[in-house]
């Protein structure tokens, strides 16, 4: 695991400085090691987190010929066996690391090799002979690359904090980005929240030579297909390959564990681990104090059951005081979830340096209420608005417990804010309720973030939605998640809160093999009424404890919305209403008071808007140095809010 910059153009002198100082910023990702190499009229990059064969020589590495160099991020787990091939065909190798595997293979096959790699990356590699950068990104966008062209020259790094230290690129805004975020909770590439800075799409390669950039997808999954096998085989083959995909995961010299979370994906993967592996290995959870969100008594259960070494820590509201070192790992504003990733990442990298976690089971094998929650919703369409308006409406919003996580009360007025949509427009709708959508985009935006309100946003789920190829309405679902939200959300917060911590994350469950299967695999398999992962509860029924396989789905989340009262809550509104959001038109003055009002009476549960407005007001203070009067970041904030919290 690395980070990776790059500089194609200019002047070589000035731009070999540049990339040094752009690398030495990654330092977190790769502490191991580091390295810049100038080829001609490229200087590459790297830092090194040492997995594979930890005594090789660093990177940049270069091909015997002096042709081909790469900087190369991520894992491939067949590389051992694509390295028998290689020699085979008459290959010499200087080391057992995986990235020299794919440097061989690349000036072997060129970008057809991509299609042969088993695992999580991002590269670039440089042709001496043609003067021309190939870079690409792996199928689920498991690992990033960001790029800007300025002045002429192609500039590239993992982070964009990385390209922030290019004196080339400056931080501007990028407002239609910012209006994504608050409408979905993150930012589709090839946009950033930088104007000028761009992300390469999951799947993508793109080839930069003569001043020209082109961009193309190399890899898509595809719901069109379905076998037609009875349901016990297509069981018993999830499990097999289930466990194939933990093993090939399990590749590495040196120490790794799991993050198990007591829910069923992590449970699986942890339950694959332990038949895989010949010794206990480690596992880590962390909770909160609030049971209904707690889960490590089911995290504990599944340790106990399966002989893991397992540790666990309490968070408590503290984390609203890391939420700047949070936007600083991300480049950008996230959600609540962001800060349950992070505690993960920095209790595991206490013991280890690689973990396994089960990051898409959600997408590949039905697991978000949702999904079972879209027909009764396109059944509620059907109800004559009318009635929903008049009567349904204030219905669901008179119902208590509301503002309660799951409560029935919540889930009404969920279903009611769907107002009667279908199809695409419909699923972009279920999943943007409880942020920004429509409505509250009237009285929450002010008029500079309004203007940059086209509507992209709202579109954007719906258009993934309606063009996906897919054979039903689940696998629509699916479809548009993992070609949006995964790569862009999960993935992403995967990414970054674990190489901030040094620590290497793995998903089994993302193998593309295992994918492939789960994509033919029927509906009926996936959700049946309102069960989820119906499948994959089948598989492992038997080898984890009834309470895990049974259980409906929790969801990774802390108690924000329990922690945002009182003093707290105060706070965050009189330091948003007196911030840059509001000095600079982006949000509305009033918006903060009304979303804190509304939350501390019960009448709505605005946690998660209240938690991105603080995500965004800090991204800017940060990121665009645009100050205001309740100032929050570094220091004050990490003692002022902690102190009013509790």
């Amino acid at each position: 695991m690395c980070g990776i910059t790059g500089v194609v153009g200019g002047d070589p002198a000035r731009e070999l400085e540049a990339v040094r100082t752009m690398t030495a910023t990654l330092a977190h990702r790769g502490p191991d090691d580091g390295g810049v190499e100038q080829a001609g009229a490229a200087i590459l990059g790297n830092r090194r987190l040492a997995i594979m064969d930890p005594g090789a020589p660093g990177q940049p590495m270069t091909t015997d010929d002096g042709r081909f160099v790469i900087t190369f991020n991520g894992e491939i787990y067949n590389h051992v066996e694509l390295r028998r091939e290689l020699e085979a065909a008459g290959h010499r190798f200087r080391t057992r690391t995986d990235t020299e595997v794919v440097l061989r293979l690349f000036a072997e096959r060129g970008a057809q090799c991509l299609t042969m790699l088993r695992g999580m990356f991002a590269c670039a590699i440089w042709d001496r002979r043609r003067e021309r950068l190939f870079a690409a990104r792996d199928p689920f966008g498991q690992k990033p690359f960001h790029y800007a062209v300025v002045g002429g020259r192609f500039i590239f790094a993992s982070e964009i904090k990385a390209l922030l230290a290019h004196p080339a690129i400056s931080a501007e805004p990028e407002l239609e980005a910012v209006d994504h975020y608050l409408t979905q909770r993150f930012v589709p590439p090839p946009l950033t929240m930088l104007r000028g800075v761009r992300k390469l799409p999951a799947g993508h390669h793109l080839l930069w030579e003569n001043g020209a950039l082109q961009v193309a997808p190399w890899w898509e999954l595809d719901f069109r297909h379905e076998e037609d096998r009875p349901d016990e085989e297509w069981i018993a083959e999830l499990e097999r390959r289930v466990d194939l995909a933990v093993r090939r995961h399990l590749v590495s010299d040196v120490p790794m564990g799991a993050l198990l979370s007591g829910g069923l994906d992590s449970s699986a993967v942890v339950a694959a681990m332990a038949r895989a592996m010949d010794e206990p290995f480690p596992t880590f959870c962390v909770g909160t104090e609030v049971a209904s969100l707690d889960e490590r008594p089911f995290a504990r259960m599944v340790a106990e059951h399966l002989g893991t070494i397992h540790h666990e820590r309490r968070v408590g509201d503290e984390v609203l005081g890391g939420i700047p070192d949070l936007v600083r790992c991300l480049d950008e504003p996230s959600d609540p979830i962001a800060a349950c990733t992070w505690e993960a990442a920095r209790l595991a990298a206490t013991q280890v340096k690689v973990v396994l976690g089960g990051d898409g089971g959600d997408e590949l094998f039905g697991g978000f209420d949702r999904y079972a929650a879209f027909p009764w919703a396109e059944l509620y369409a059907r109800v004559p608005a009318g009635i929903r308006r008049r009567l349904a409406g204030p219905m669901a919003k008179a119902l208590p417990g509301a503002g309660r996580y799951k409560s029935f009360g919540q889930k009404a007025r969920w279903l009611n804010d769907l107002n009667g949509r279908r199809g695409g427009a419909l699923y972009a709708r279920m999943t943007s309720v409880f942020r920004f959508g429509p409505d509250e985009k009237q009285w929450c935006y002010g008029p500079r973030l309004a203007g940059a309100a086209t509507g992209a946003a709202e579109t954007l789920i719906e258009r993934a939605f309606d063009e996906a190829p897919a054979r039903d309405d689940l696998h629509r679902m699916l479809a548009a998640d993992v070609a949006t939200r995964l790569p862009e959300h999960s993935l992403l917060l995967a990414d970054r809160l674990s190489m901030a911590h040094g620590l290497e994350l793995r998903s089994p469950l993302l193998d593309v093999d295992l994918a492939a299967f789960c994509a033919r695999m029927p509906s009926r398999l996936k959700v049946r009424r309102n069960l989820t992962k119906v499948a994959l509860r089948r598989a492992f029924d038997a080898r984890l404890p009834t309470d895990i396989s049974k259980r409906p789905k929790q969801g990774f989340m802390l108690p924000v919305a329990y922690w945002l009262r009182g003093s707290s809550l105060d706070r965050v509104r009189d330091t948003l209403e007196a911030g840059p959001l509001v000095r600079e038109g982006w949000i509305a003055s009033g918006a903060a008071s009304r979303l804190a009002g509304e939350h501390a009476r019960g009448r709505a549960d605005h946690h998660v808007r209240l938690w991105m407005l603080i995500n965004l007001d800090v991204w800017v203070r940060l990121y665009l140095k645009l100050g205001g009067s309740g100032e929050w970041p570094d220091e004050q904030m990490s003692s002022t809010m902690v102190r009013t919290v509790r």
